[in-house]
């Protein structure tokens, strides 16, 4: 309920489809979100009520996953989210990927955007963290993400003695970022303006998220009370309104108005950075003083109908759906907007403008023509009374592989910063490594054979010491062929055992996409 808003939005106004010119836009949708972009796909007639009804039951293709997995849906889900920190860091390297397809030429990814959606408790796991300064520094103007700040983890506030905002802000403009910060709804614009003094800010400032995470839990005039009384003056700013005035105040990520403008600009930014949207919202928002903004919300797993009727009220759905279908303990009906109805209309229009609904995995068949027998003849041959390691050997044949017209091109070694170990400097002149703004210095071993060659559209992807940055790259390359129907021959050189242990879960979502 709390990302509700800043997913319509996208979905009304910015995500492209496969079939928008360039191949439209890439959205990593946040696990836990998935119920909502199901029932999405139901008003849109993409799925029916069998389907919703085997929700967590893959049976018979007629089954929902619990979460995003193309094996299970391969029709659907484009990219797997879960665990959590798995989406943000592919993201950021798919980005990547994309930028490496346009400088080596294999494919046209300008009009193409990466948007992930991430929970500021996700924020916690390493692996959302650990890469944004790469995302700044590789000038991934293609990224956007969206940090949903309902302030809540599973179990209590996510910074209750602090405000996670406030950190979130630091580390991305630390890291090189463009911060676009959604605070305040529009209720608010009125109260600041008034706020000569500053003591509205003051007190916003200086409220910590536990506090925020408990007057949207309590009622109007206990924000009266406990936020703006705090200062006098700020009390007199809302001495003109209600407790029920008061208590509409929206926070900025559950306005339409406020998250429309933050993604406008987003989209249009021109500096060659990533950007980051900061929208503070309300965990459980609209599902009723029972869930709303509750430390217990994530584990509410069903409405009564009663909480169903007050939803209804909310929503104003009160003639189409007749009260007494929510009677007792009936089985609650689904409900969908007929095609002629003006919200169905609207919904498939905008979709339709947008190049088609999301999200959708569509695989263009290209095939690369197979390597000749002859690449292989070096390694089948051997080294001879020479002693040779594995590596070496492996080397040469990742050379040959390169240089084989129309398949060469698509090899892709990845490495964390392990190449010399394994011989592979020898590639560096041939193949070179890839560097978005090319080699600005000469390198210190620039007269050498071997010496560390970097290129704009060089080949080789020297990822610095992380296996999981390496993984992340070869799941973007793996799956090129679905997301740009390009496909490409990925190969993650890791050093040793102790390396590939740290990948597990990144290795599960690699087979998963």
């Amino acid at each position: 309920a709390s990302s509700a808003t800043l997913y319509e939005i996208g979905f009304h106004h910015f995500f492209r489809g496969k079939d928008a010119p360039g191949g439209g836009d890439h959205v990593y949708i946040q696990g836990h979100a998935a119920p909502g972009i199901y029932a999405r796909a139901y008003l849109e007639g993409r799925l029916d009520e069998k389907h919703l009804d085997n929700f967590r039951f893959e049976i018979d293709g007629h089954g929902l996953s619990s979460y995003p997995h193309p094996r299970l849906m391969p029709e659907f889900w484009e990219f797997p989210t879960v665990s959590m920190g798995l989406g943000p860091i592919n993201s950021i390297y798919h980005a990547r990927f994309n930028k490496y397809h346009h400088n080596r030429g294999l494919d046209d990814t300008s009009s193409s955007r990466i948007w992930c959606f991430v929970g500021d408790g996700e924020w916690d796991e390493p692996e959302t963290q650990g890469s944004i300064s790469l995302a700044a520094r590789e000038g991934l103007d293609n990224l956007i993400w969206v940090v949903n700040c309902n302030l809540q983890r599973l179990d209590g506030p996510v910074r209750g003695n602090g405000q996670i905002i406030t950190e979130l802000e630091a580390s991305f403009r630390g890291a090189g970022w463009n911060v676009i910060k959604v605070i305040w709804g529009s209720g608010w614009d009125r109260l600041l303006a008034k706020d000569t003094e500053g003591v509205l800010v003051k007190i916003m400032n200086e409220t910590v998220d536990g506090e925020y995470q408990r007057y949207k839990a309590e009622d109007g005039a206990y924000v009266r009370e406990h936020f703006f009384g705090k200062d006098p003056r700020a009390l007199k700013l809302v001495e003109d309104m209600t407790d029920e005035e008061i208590w509409a105040l929206r926070r900025g990520g559950l306005d339409f108005r406020k998250i429309y403008a933050a993604y406008k600009v987003a989209t249009e930014l021109d500096n060659g950075k990533p950007t980051v949207v900061l929208a503070k919202t309300i965990k459980g928002w609209t599902l009723g003083p029972d869930v709303e903004g509750r430390n217990a919300t994530h584990q509410i797993k069903e409405l009564t109908n009663k909480q169903l009727l007050d939803l209804r009220a909310t929503l104003h759905l009160e003639n189409e759906i007749p009260e007494d279908a929510l009677e007792g303990d009936k089985e609650p009906p689904y409900f969908r907007p007929g095609p002629d109805s003006p919200e169905y209309r609207y919904m498939m229009e905008r979709r339709r403008e947008l190049g088609g609904s999301l999200p959708k995995r569509v695989v263009h068949t290209v095939s690369l023509p197979l390597p000749p027998p002859e690449v292989y003849e070096e390694v089948y041959a051997g080294s001879g009374k020479v002693e040779a390691a594995t590596t070496s050997a492996f080397t040469r044949l990742l050379r040959n592989l390169a240089r084989v017209e129309g398949f060469g091109k698509h090899v892709v070694p990845i490495v964390p910063d392990e190449a010399r170990t394994f011989g592979m400097d020898s590639l560096f002149r041939e193949l070179k490594i890839y560097a978005s703004r090319g080699q600005l210095y000469e390198p210190v071993d620039h007269a050498m054979l071997l010496s560390y060659a970097e290129s704009q559209d060089g080949q080789i992807l020297e990822e610095g010491i992380t296996e999981a940055g390496s993984l992340a790259s070869w799941t973007a390359a793996a799956t090129s062929y679905a997301t740009r129907g390009v496909p490409m021959v990925p190969f993650f050189i890791f050093y040793s055992m102790f390396g590939f242990q740290r990948v597990g879960d990144l290795i599960w979502a690699a087979a998963d996409a």
